[in-house]
């Protein structure tokens, strides 16, 4: 990349209808985990106005009524007006369930991966949380849009919304942020100069960094479309797994494809990605590289990945053999090992379906501990 550009990542908040999606499967996910941790998941939803289906393939011991999870997540989001096209008192309620393959569970069983695929993890040191600092910005303007509505900051704020933030890199590092995107959805009743303002006063200022921001220079488009009363799934069709970029780096590193929202941690797509961004992290966090991506591959029924590759961006303090081996000594990456070293049998997992996997200090996130760097470092002979 070069080392000097504007660098644009979004974030949506938990009302969206993608997002709505993703909490339900995974909200479905943790209610069945709770009761039988070795359950098989894989669980979708799909949410359009006045529906909400959920289909997939769920071998447990455990009982969950699904139906209730479903609108339980919808009453938490905040769609809880029939007026507003969808809500949880009167959205139908599908559900089409069966178990899983038995093809695919004989694999699983041996502790080989649930599938084929690529995963990747990154890590940068350009923020504290070591993230890219695109995608962190974001996520702080969709949360404080979250925070406005229900604290009733903002009365007239309703669940939906996005951001959208771009950054000005110089010499390979953010500088300054260069425009900011708020679009939220609204009661019909407030005029647009007053979402402008408040916005920028209550959600924008509030939540950006001074060294970063400066109101005067930034370009702001808020609500640029002048009206945005019909959203969540009346507005649009939400389906699981259709924000992986948000879920991740906000399209920084690289991507394998595979979404995370309702798949239990034999899924590689999730538990892989999860300990692909902990390697990540803790080479970041070591200091043994600025920036760090990290990429594992599987096979299906196999439990050694079929190939490891840590990519610094040119920016490692010591060799990449060197940090290949360091890789290899300190970090599981059997599908049971990363589901063992990072306590991946626990309902942890609804949390994770709004606001981003990564870059959150939340206790259940144990990627996200930086416990390997010190002993990474030591090993590194640093």
């Amino acid at each position: 990349m070069r080392d000097n550009f504007l660098f644009t990542s979004e974030s949506v908040t938990e009302g969206h209808p993608d997002k709505i999606a993703d909490q339900i499967s995974d909200g479905i996910l943790d209610a069945i985990i709770a009761q039988d941790k070795y359950s098989r998941v894989a669980c979708e939803t799909i949410l359009t106005t006045g529906i909400a289906l959920v289909a997939g393939e769920i071998s447990t011991k455990a009982y969950v009524e699904i139906p209730d999870i479903i609108r339980e997540v919808i009453k938490e989001v905040g769609y809880c007006d029939a007026s507003w096209g969808f809500d949880y008192h009167t959205c139908s309620v599908l559900t089409a369930i069966h178990q899983q393959s038995g093809d695919i569970a004989m694999g699983v069983d041996s502790g080989g991966a649930g599938d084929q695929g690529l995963m990747f993890g990154y890590a940068t040191n350009e923020t504290s949380e070591l993230m890219p600092m695109p995608i962190v910005l974001a996520h702080r303007l969709t949360k404080r849009l979250a925070e406005v509505r229900k604290k009733n900051i903002l009365k007239w704020v309703r669940p939906d919304g996005k951001s959208q933030v771009t950054v000005e890199y110089k010499n390979g590092r953010p500088v300054r942020i260069d425009t900011i995107v708020v679009s939220t959805q609204h009661s019909p009743d407030v005029t647009s100069k007053q979402i402008e303002r408040d916005i920028m006063e209550k959600v924008i200022k509030p939540v950006m960094p001074k060294g970063l921001y400066d109101p005067t220079s930034v370009k702001h488009h808020i609500n640029p479309t002048g009206r945005f009363v019909v959203g969540g799934p009346m507005g649009d069709t939400g389906l699981t797994g259709r924000k992986i970029i948000v879920d991740t780096y906000g399209g920084h590193g690289s991507h394998g494809g595979g979404a995370f929202s309702g798949k239990d941690p034999t899924k590689v797509d999730r538990s892989a990605s999860y300990m692909a961004r902990y390697i990540a992290k803790n080479l970041v966090a070591a200091g043994l590289a600025d920036k760090c991506e990290v990429q594992l591959a599987y096979a299906i029924g196999v439990a050694d990945p079929v190939s490891v590759l840590v990519d610094t961006k040119g920016t490692e303090k010591v060799s990449v053999d060197k940090l290949d081996k360091l890789v290899r000594k300190h970090f599981p990456m059997t599908p049971r090992g990363i589901i063992d070293h990072l306590k991946l049998r626990r309902p942890i997992f609804k949390k994770t379906a709004a606001y981003g996997h990564f870059g959150r200090n939340e206790p259940e996130f144990t990627w996200e501990k930086t416990d390997k760097a010190k002993a990474l470092h030591k090993d590194a002979g640093l």
